[in-house]
């Protein structure tokens, strides 16, 4: 076999592993993909909205969960909380 004929066996060989390599690095990020979107909707469906009250909160994050209806409890306000305890403190 000459000097050619092996670099040319050569480089079909790294061709075939090109394609190997190619078709691998799809898959993954294929799967990647897939599994992104499964967390992004386990995401939302967590947050529980109508789906009225997603159209809002896709159209507008900012006041969506405030005028929509947000499901759970408000925030209490800690700041009072704070000044008994400061107050029971300083007696």
């Amino acid at each position: 076999m000459n000097k050619i004929a092996k670099i040319d066996n050569e480089l079909e060989k790294a061709r075939e592993k090109a394609a190997e390599w190619a078709a691998r690095v799809r898959d993954l990020e294929r799967q990647r993909q897939e599994e992104e979107n499964s967390q992004i909707v386990s995401a939302v469906r967590s947050l529980k909205l109508t789906p009225e009250a997603l159209a809002a909160f896709l159209t507008d994050p900012k006041n969506a969960l405030n005028t929509s209806g947000q499901v759970g409890p408000k925030p209490t306000d800690t700041k009072k909380e704070v000044d008994t305890h400061e107050e029971a403190d300083n007696d």
